[in-house]
């Protein structure tokens, strides 16, 4: 769950909903400003923001109110024109849908990359190369979206299973030289959540891929991977940016586990391909022939 979304639940005080009233109002411009000053302009003690900040389950106020900047600057960031549960209408033509799908694309991936940081890319590919087996934990239709890095790593030597059938089969039947991906936009699917106590039992490293905010998966994660938060949860045409969010992580996972030996992968990826696929064209652009991969 969001923040913010956290902020409107019913669960203060007259005085703690003043002072989140006034959060909401001057939202970017409490960036400076002491809790002093806050709780004069809101006839309010100082307390009463940690407490705030306590029911929250933040430590105090500076954690809680750059959290709250943090999410709010990302709401205000991208999108400004697509809509991601409709971007586009009934009286849009066909070349007017397509421009919209592809700015709703590029829109995504930008979005999606502001939420990458080094860290935590570096330790979830850490995590994929030092692993024996990978496995992929979520719903069919996510799963579907997987399939194609399930071959990029299977065709540079890195096992992966997507655990479609028996997935809490596929938990137990796990070790530590496991690495668990697992995939819920809204971090709380109980199929998903029944999962991660066996995983975290079982001592299994997971890379979770989920929405912003804090939610069940991000608590058991040891990495977490934030998939661009533009949809409701049934109220759209279709999970457009949500998909397109996860199929573009899946891409960058895979290029930096291959950028960890990338010349013998790239040389044993051309030398697999070339020998299994036959395929031949007339198109210049796509024919074969002595290249440079260095």
């Amino acid at each position: 769950m969001l923040l913010t979304e956290k902020m409107k639940e019913d669960i203060f005080s007259s005085s703690e909903r003043d002072i989140i009233n006034y959060l909401f109002k001057q939202r970017e411009n409490i960036k400076d400003k002491t809790t002093k000053q806050i709780a004069e302009e809101t006839y309010t003690h100082p307390s009463t923001l940690i407490r705030i900040a306590k029911k929250l389950g933040y430590n105090g106020w500076v954690e809680l109110r750059n959290r709250f900047l943090d999410e709010i600057e990302y709401l205000n960031s991208h999108f400004s024109s697509i809509d991601a549960n409709f971007p586009f209408n009934e009286r849009d033509n066909l070349m007017t849908i397509a421009n919209k799908m592809a700015i709703l694309n590029q829109t995504t991936i930008s979005d999606t990359l502001s939420l990458l940081n080094y860290d935590d890319l570096q330790k979830a590919t850490k995590m994929l190369d030092e692993a024996g087996h990978i496995k992929i934990f979520s719903m069919y239709h996510n799963l579907l979206l997987c399939h194609e890095f399930k071959l990029n790593m299977n065709r540079i030597g890195k096992h992966v299973s997507l655990c479609t059938v028996d997935p809490h089969f596929e938990a137990v039947n796990s070790d530590r030289k496991t690495c668990a991906i697992v995939i819920s936009y809204s971090g709380e699917n109980g199929e998903i959540v029944r999962l991660l106590p066996l995983l975290k039992r079982k001592k299994i490293p997971i890379i979770a891929l989920t929405s912003i905010g804090d939610n069940t998966l991000t608590k058991y994660a040891d990495c977490i991977l934030r998939i661009t938060t533009r949809e409701k949860l049934y109220s759209k045409i279709g999970s457009f940016s949500s998909n397109d969010s996860i199929s573009f992580l899946f891409d960058v996972l895979y290029a930096c586990v291959f950028s960890k030996d990338y010349q013998n992968n790239l040389e044993f990826k051309v030398r697999i391909s070339k020998y299994f696929d036959h395929r031949k064209s007339s198109n210049k652009v796509m024919q074969e022939g002595k290249q440079d991969y260095n």
